[in-house]
């Protein structure tokens, strides 16, 4: 076992990593093939830099390739993501082009691997053309809330879904009528990674004064791209509330994805409604801020993610495993992970999140509770090994070609 695979015994424990090794050595002649369309930016990427290290640490020939597209392509899969959590998007069929030369594009430069492929969300989704030359088992992995979806962005896409092996969603409310099996496989977090893993006080106390916020007073923190569909300005409406019982800072931390062209829009958006007060803080973060984020966020009296759609949320699963308590819109994968007034709590307004919010600054020992049983659900649910897990399963469920999938398919 490699020394990297060892250093999780400790926190996962020994028969976790047992298990992981028996099912590696079941699919160890198999190899892997991840797809998506970035490296830096948003928790694909972040889910995938860290698990194709240890899915080769376990044997398994494991390869990550990222697609290419330009800024009219990323244009029209933002609108795509847009439509696809119900927002109301113009979709020409120009863009409908766009996306198609882009795939054909990327077909051209396409390097065949796996004998198993998961394309990862709807920007790659369009390389499935190629499986006849190819071969292998192909999974559309979608990581993104499509139960509501613009139905017409949602047949364009579903031409291509369907004909993949399977699908996998992160819960069961995304689940779409498919021909093909569904398998639901929540995403996760690698505690041991630079964003999760334990820091002193003294490291956190540094990179919080050095982003000038003051440790003596409460923090209230959003970390998260600056996307409309994480409502920031929600956020800052809620902060304000909070401010007529509390003396309290605001932190809005985020950064950017490449395949994300509005970030820069929102961003100077909240910048213009936060104004000249000097107790909020927006923050652009450059890439590889994974230090400061995990130390903003132990520096944090209360974490916000106040998105109005959300197909998990791993700002969430971070904030949990760093036991603070956590205030979540109802919706997404917020859902699966705050178990209302146990694990942190879920809300539908800014009102509704600063009552949240005020009620947390005035009881230390309902955060602490909150904090510990935030950690401790994480701990069971949400760790990269688990996660793991069942990917190896669902390559081993696969293994024969001939295997009818609609016998092992999620209800």
């Amino acid at each position: 076992m490699s020394e990297h695979l060892e250093s999780y015994r400790t926190v996962v424990g020994a028969q976790v990593l047992d298990e992981l090794l028996l099912l590696a050595d079941r699919v160890r002649h198999r190899r892997l093939q991840h797809i998506n369309s970035t490296s830096v930016g948003g928790g694909v990427a972040e889910i995938l830099s860290r698990m194709v290290p240890l899915l080769r640490d376990l044997g398994i020939d494991t390869r990550w390739d990222v697609i290419k597209g330009n800024q009219a392509f990323f244009a029209v899969t933002k609108a795509f993501h847009n439509a696809l959590h119900g927002g109301n998007e113009v979709i020409s069929k120009e863009m409908l082009q766009v996306f198609r030369d882009t795939t054909e594009m990327n077909l051209r430069d396409f390097d065949a691997f796996g004998d198993v492929v998961m394309v990862h969300d709807p920007q790659p989704v369009g390389l499935i053309t190629q499986r006849s030359a190819v071969g292998g088992r192909w999974l559309w992995r979608c990581h993104i809330d499509i139960s509501t979806p613009d139905p017409r962005v949602w047949g364009f896409l579903k031409q291509y879904v369907s004909q993949y092996d399977a699908s996998i969603f992160s819960m069961p409310d995304f689940a779409q009528r498919l021909s093909i099996p569904q398998f639901m496989v929540p995403p996760s977090i690698d505690p041991l990674s630079d964003k999760n893993r334990d820091l002193s006080d003294a490291e956190v106390q540094a990179v919080v004064e050095r982003y000038e916020l003051d440790p003596e007073r409460p923090i209230v923190t959003q970390i998260s791209r600056f996307d409309r569909l994480k409502d920031p300005l929600g956020v800052l409406e809620a902060y304000r509330l909070v401010r007529r019982r509390h003396d309290c800072q605001l932190l809005l931390a985020g950064g950017g994805a490449t395949d994300d062209p509005e970030g820069q829009e929102v961003l100077q958006e909240v910048k213009e409604a936060a104004g000249d007060d000097r107790d909020i803080h927006v923050i652009e973060l450059p890439p590889f801020s994974d230090l400061d984020i995990n130390a903003l966020v132990r520096g944090s009296t209360v974490v916000i993610q106040k998105s109005i759609k959300e197909g998990f949320g791993l700002t969430v699963t971070e904030a949990l495993w760093k036991r603070k308590p956590v205030i979540g819109g109802a919706v997404g994968g917020i859902r699966l992970q705050l178990l209302n007034g146990v694990t942190g709590f879920l809300v539908h307004s800014p009102e509704g999140t600063a009552n949240r919010i005020i009620e947390l600054l005035a009881d230390r020992e309902m955060r602490e509770a909150i904090g510990d049983a935030g950690h401790r659900y994480v701990k069971d649910n949400f760790l990269t090994t688990r996660h793991i897990r069942d990917y190896l399963l669902l390559m081993l469920a696969i293994e024969n070609q001939d295997a009818d999938l609609s016998l092992l398919t999620n209800p």
